[in-house]
């Protein structure tokens, strides 16, 4: 028996990439930038709103440290890649011609 003939036809549902309702690839770099951009901002939007609430007195503590620590670890991440960019740039500036 020839291995072929063992394997057979691919099992599509193994072969495709699993669908999430309402989330889209980003075909850019641009797009993957922009997204990342704009969730920032949203998750920094929602520590503030978080934060208004508890000056307020209308959100639970636990709920506004979990916001607030997301918002901090999104800024840290941003600023990491941030900093990859930059020094990976510096390194292509830094190649001969």
């Amino acid at each position: 028996m020839a291995a072929a003939n063992l394997v057979g036809t691919p099992n599509p549902a193994l072969t495709q990439a699993p669908v999430v309702p309402g989330l889209t690839a980003p075909n850019t770099l641009g797009q993957l930038i922009r997204g990342s951009i704009q969730q920032t901002i949203d998750i920094t939007k929602q520590s503030e709103n978080m934060s208004m609430g508890a000056i307020a007195g209308q959100t639970d503590m636990r709920d506004l440290v979990m916001a607030v620590a997301n918002a901090e670890l999104t800024l840290q991440t941003v600023v990491t890649v941030r900093d990859k960019v930059i020094n990976a740039y510096n390194e292509i500036i830094k190649m001969p011609l």
